[in-house]
């Protein structure tokens, strides 16, 4: 196959669609874990007073300097406090619920931008990844799977010209391409980032990040780095698994194992480290690689599902024809009386 017909192939078949709407579903639940988190003490977090975490001329000041933007910037009211927190909490729950389509998505990432530079002291790293991510999110087929479609929607989408409508599919896939490359860097630098260390060059890193008071797992933490094999194995794994990730990926065959393996690296971060955004973030983007995989089990699922339906019909027909199903108990002798007459 030459070179065009590659080319032309890429751009006529959307690849890894349902893995982006997985990643859109668990970004939009991440953000939404995040306000729900903290709307206890949403106030003196976020709050445009100046007794807060970070008060609010001193926030203003620190914008100025980094020449960005939040819209908790705009007002030192309490009142449109309230309505852009709360707006925020809707957006971040239409995104899980896929509702709103691609503005919705943008609305959500605005709220988020502004709410992660009011006060970024509450970051754990997975904000980086998800203002990276969303932007190219918004040139995918998202909404796909995962959502609550809108007939308003579909009836927009019939109505673009062939034109748009011709150029999803390559634009789709250069943001699944884009995110993949991403996550490829990520895991890449942060691997090689790490080589160059001296405690992860002699095997004992992890000894001293699991005794960070602000990321031990108390009873759990020290039944590892009390263990020389175990921070031996964890260190020197982790660096191999980041460094080598990105060929895994590259090989169909591996790419479901690295994705896997990715995921479960994740998840013993979140589980021991408490760094459940940061974990949930790096597990949705993920997802993109696993698009074959998530299909195959949905495909499982629906026939399990088919199965229990048609075997649950079966038995209220049998119910039914052994007259057991039909008529209450206490009717069921003057109906037999009746059918013996």
């Amino acid at each position: 196959m030459s070179l065009l017909n590659k080319i032309d192939a890429w751009a006529s078949r959307p690849v890894a669609v349902l893995g982006v709407s997985g990643t859109r579903a668990l970004l939009g639940f991440v953000g939404l874990m995040f306000y729900v988190s903290q709307y206890r003490d949403r106030h003196y977090l976020f709050g445009p007073g100046n007794d807060t975490l970070l008060p609010h001329h001193i926030f203003l000041d620190e914008l100025r300097d980094s020449g960005t933007f939040s819209i908790y910037a705009w007002s030192t009211s309490s009142l449109m406090f309230e309505v852009v927190y709360h707006l925020g909490v809707i957006a971040a729950l239409a995104v899980t619920l896929g509702i709103g389509g691609r503005p919705v998505l943008a609305v959500h990432g605005i709220f988020l931008w502004s709410l992660y530079q009011r006060q970024s002291a509450l970051m754990d790293g997975g904000d980086n990844l998800m203002h990276l991510v969303i932007p190219m999110l918004l040139l995918t087929r998202c909404y796909d799977h995962f959502s609550l479609r809108s007939p308003l929607g579909e009836r927009v989408t019939r109505r673009l010209p062939e034109a748009v409508r011709a150029a999803g599919v390559p634009l789709h896939n250069l943001g699944v391409t884009a995110i993949a490359v991403q996550m490829c860097l990520v895991y890449m630098v942060s691997g090689l980032y790490k080589v160059q260390g001296q405690s992860w060059q002699d095997g004992t890193a992890l000894f001293y990040i699991m005794r960070v008071p602000e990321f031990e797992f108390p009873g759990v933490s020290e039944l590892v780095y009390n263990n020389d094999v175990l921070v031996y194995i964890g260190t020197y794994a982790t660096v191999i698994f980041l460094v080598y990730f990105p060929m895994g990926v590259l090989v169909p065959t591996l790419r479901p194992w690295a994705a896997a393996a990715s995921i479960g690296f994740h998840i013993s971060i979140g589980f021991f480290m408490g760094l459940t955004g940061f974990a949930l973030t790096m597990i949705a983007c993920d997802l993109v690689f696993l698009s074959p995989e998530l299909s195959r089990a949905l495909g499982v699922a629906r026939k399990l599902g088919a199965r229990g339906k048609e075997l649950g019909a079966r038995s209220k027909e049998n119910a039914v024809a052994d007259g057991t199903g039909g008529a209450p108990a206490q009717n069921r002798e003057p109906v037999a009386a009746a059918s013996a007459e």
